[in-house]
C-alpha cells in the first residue's frame, strides 16, 4: 500500500492519546476492593525486583505500610477518585470526534496460547466481537466485576476500521516490523468467544458501547520468550505514528494504551519513574526500564510505552495516579490515567 504522496490529499493525524488502567478493581464496588485478597492469596506474584514470590512471602516482607493503606476512609477516597478518572478519560475519548481508535492492549491467554503466541498482532477483520462472559468457578463478586468487560446478554460485533488496519499492517512491514495479522479471532477450547478484557474495557467502560471503529493491536506483554522490549514498544509506537501520517483521507485517529501500571504488587517507585518519563517526554527512560520489573501485570506498562511513542507530538493534558492497594501484602494496582492532545479537553469533574 502506498503512502500519502499527493500534497493535495489531507493526511491522517493522531489527535488524541489516552492511557488507562483496566483492572477489575475499576469494575468493582468499594466494599469489594478488600475482598481481592481471596484471589491474591492464590495467584503467583512477583516482588518489586521481579522475583517470583507467593502471597505469604509478600506479606512477610511488607511491614505494616500496606495495611495502613487499607484504612476505610483512604480506600473510599481512592475508589471514588478512580471512578472519576474512568469517567473523565471516557468522556474525553467519546467527545473527541475521532474517525478511528487504535487500541494497544495485551492478551492474557484469553485468545492466544503457547501454540501460537504473537509478539505483535494487528487485527484487521471487518468487526471484532465482544461476547458475554461465561459463568466460572470463584467468588461471585469477582465474576460480576469481570462481567463488566463484556456484553451483558448477547454478543455484539463492534466495527473495525479495516482500511486503516490493513494500511498499518502494510506500513509496519515496510518499516521492518515482523507483524502478525489476523482478520478472525481464534476459536477453540479454553478461548474467549470474543475480544479479551483489555479491549472490552475500552468498548464497554470508556466508549460505553459507542460504534467508533477501532484497530486492535495485541502486544504480548505477559509471556516469555517473545515479549517485545520496552525499546521495541517505543519504536513500534513511532512507526504507528509514521504509518498513520502516511494514510490518505484526513482521518482523526486516537491511540489508547489499555492496562497498567504496576500489579499485582503495587510499586509506587516504578510507577513514579514511568509517570515522570511520560511527563518529561523522556523516551530513553522508558526504553531503559528493566524488563525484570515488567513482568506479570506490570508488563502492561509496555502498552503505555507504545502509545507514548505514537503520541510524542501531543502535549500532555492530564496525568493522574492512584496507588490502588487492596491487601496487607501490598498487592493491588498502580492506577493511572493520562490524556495527550493538542486540542482543548473538558476539565476533570470536581467533587469526586
Amino acid at each position: 500500500m502506498q503512502g500519502n504522496t499527493d500534497p493535495g490529499t489531507p493526511r491522517s493525524r493522531i489527535v488524541l492519546g489516552i492511557g488507562s488502567s483496566h483492572t477489575p478493581m475499576l469494575n468493582a464496588a468499594l466494599d469489594d476492593w478488600p475482598r481481592f485478597v481471596e484471589l491474591d492469596r492464590l495467584r503467583p506474584h512477583r516482588d518489586k525486583s521481579g522475583r517470583p514470590v507467593t502471597y505469604d512471602q509478600l506479606l512477610a516482607i511488607a511491614g505494616d505500610g500496606p495495611a495502613r493503606e487499607l484504612a476505610p476512609e483512604l480506600l473510599a477516597r481512592r475508589h471514588a477518585g478512580a471512578m472519576a478518572q474512568v469517567e473523565h478519560v471516557g468522556a474525553v475519548l467519546r467527545g473527541a470526534k475521532l474517525d478511528a481508535l487504535v487500541i494497544v492492549g495485551d492478551d492474557q491467554k484469553e485468545l492466544f496460547f503457547t501454540d501460537v503466541q504473537p509478539s505483535v498482532l494487528v487485527y484487521h477483520g471487518a468487526t471484532i466481537r465482544n461476547a458475554p462472559l461465561k459463568d466460572r468457578p470463584g467468588p461471585r463478586w469477582a465474576f460480576e466485576a469481570s462481567r463488566r468487560f463484556y456484553e451483558p446478554e448477547v454478543p455484539r460485533d463492534y466495527p473495525v476500521h479495516q482500511a486503516l488496519a490493513q494500511h498499518l499492517v502494510a506500513e509496519l512491514v515496510r518499516d521492518e516490523f515482523d507483524i502478525v495479522s489476523s482478520d478472525t479471532l481464534p476459536e477453540g477450547p479454553g478461548r474467549m468467544l470474543g475480544e479479551g478484557h483489555a479491549f472490552g474495557f475500552v468498548h464497554r467502560r470508556l466508549l460505553q458501547g459507542a460504534d467508533l471503529p477501532v484497530v486492535p493491536i495485541f502486544l504480548n506483554t505477559y509471556y516469555p520468550p517473545n515479549q517485545p522490549t520496552p525499546r521495541r514498544c517505543w519504536r513500534l509506537g513511532e512507526a504507528i505514528l509514521r504509518a498513520i501520517e502516511r494514510h490518505p483521507g484526513g482521518l482523526r485517529v486516537g491511540v489508547i494504551a489499555s492496562g497498567g501500571l504496576s500489579h499485582f504488587t503495587v510499586d509506587e517507585e516504578l510507577d513514579g519513574r514511568v509517570l515522570q518519563a511520560l511527563r518529561e517526554r523522556d523516551a530513553e527512560a522508558l526504553c531503559a526500564l528493566p524488563t525484570a520489573q515488567l513482568e506479570s501485570g506490570s508488563s502492561e506498562i509496555r502498552n503505555w510505552i507504545c502509545m507514548a511513542g505514537a503520541t510524542q507530538h501531543l502535549p500532555l493534558q492530564h496525568l493522574a495516579y492512584i496507588p490502588g492497594y487492596r491487601t496487607p501484602a501490598g498487592t493491588g494496582t498502580g492506577l493511572a490515567f493520562g490524556i495527550w492532545s493538542a486540542e482543548a479537553v473538558p476539565p476533570e469533574a470536581t467533587g469526586a
